[in-house]
């Protein structure tokens, strides 16, 4: 809960706090490529193996080589351990073999170069000088020096010297992944700073931290694969009852979608309310726009009213399903929205 309230802290400050100055760098907000990188992270940092493949598919469509996002998931496991880097490893390998099974040809892209010369315990307390902005020292560190002794030696001087990921780059990733773990509040702080300070502007800041609210994971179960209504489903859903004592009248349940499954055109003839809970998500009514959903959008759908909603093309997407007048209401499936009404309801166009 701690680390939460500070997240939002985190997320009220750069939000916030200088309005002005937000006005000024919105232009300097993160490209198409930069977001993919915090997308890698985040997932990558949360173990979330489904949604880091789409991911890393969206890294390499983008322009991302395939060393650049190895090196981003190696960096990761001195914030997130050994585990989460090697399944992320692991995920990105078989992606990029599948793809090229597929004749997609992803570019390898630059591997990192020698070392500097000397020591890495001596050009690493140098790129850590140079990262932070002075000498770092602390109690701490003179509690454990061994860990003082590693940070430097390794992850500011084996992985911080290699250079085939600029240290820009890098701290995108690191705020990113800290973001995304609770309990690393100090972490992240100070990765904010280091970021700032070796070129993320105040607007990459925001973005990154907005990119990692936006698509933090739903706290409902996911359930067990919707195979009751697959058959009014286009894709792969999940289905987590939530309420089991009929008395209280309100069947509730949380519904995730992966990307691209939406449910048919159907309507209830005593309406529903939905509430997202994860991911990014759209609804339509028959004749209107179709409504972007992110996490805590609240949608009252009326009696009687056609319509449909499912996750983003690229994104999984979990909603909470609440059944209105229980008693009366009655579902009817219609036909399945057609690939091209799919397309034009989320191409935001």
């Amino acid at each position: 809960m701690r680390g939460k309230l500070f997240f939002g802290w985190m997320v009220f400050l750069f939000f916030w706090i200088r309005p002005m100055e937000a006005k000024e760098d919105m232009r300097n907000a993160l490209n198409q490529k930069e977001q993919n990188i915090v997308g890698i992270a985040m997932y990558a940092a949360r173990g979330d193996m489904p949604e880091l493949r789409t991911a890393l598919s969206a890294g390499l469509d983008a322009g991302l080589s395939v060393n650049e996002i190895k090196e981003i998931l190696v960096q990761l496991y001195a914030y997130c351990g050994f585990p989460r880097s090697l399944n992320a490893l692991g995920n990105f390998m078989t992606l990029v073999r599948e793809r090229a099974a597929k004749g997609i040809s992803d570019a390898a892209g630059k591997l990192p170069g020698p070392l500097p010369s000397g020591k890495s315990i001596e050009f690493g307390t140098a790129n850590q000088t140079r990262l932070c902005g002075g000498p770092v020292k602390g109690e701490l560190f003179e509690f454990a020096p061994a860990i003082d002794e590693y940070l430097k030696a390794h992850l500011f001087g084996d992985i911080f010297g290699r250079d085939n990921l600029d240290w820009r780059t890098r701290e995108i990733a690191t705020v990113a992944a800290l973001g995304a773990m609770d309990g690393v509040e100090s972490q992240l702080s100070s990765h904010i700073a280091i970021a700032q300070r070796n070129g993320v502007t105040d607007a990459q800041i925001r973005d990154i931290l907005e990119l990692v609210k936006r698509h933090a994971p739903s706290i409902f179960p996911r359930g067990e694969e919707n195979t009751a209504y697959a058959r009014y489903f286009s894709g792969k859903s999940y289905l987590a009852p939530l309420t089991k004592d009929k008395r209280l009248n309100v069947p509730m349940a949380n519904v995730t979608f992966e990307p691209g499954c939406r449910n048919n055109w159907h309507r209830h003839t005593g309406g529903q309310l939905l509430i997202a809970v994860g991911g990014v998500g759209f609804y339509q009514e028959r004749g209107k726009e179709a409504r972007k959903l992110l996490p805590g959008d609240v949608v009252e759908i009326p009696p009687d009213v056609d319509h449909w909603h499912g996750a983003a093309p690229d994104k999984w997407f979990a909603h909470l399903a609440i059944e209105c007048n229980p008693g009366t209401n009655q579902n009817t499936w219609l036909e399945p929205v057609s690939d091209a009404e799919y397309k034009n309801a989320t191409s935001g166009k």
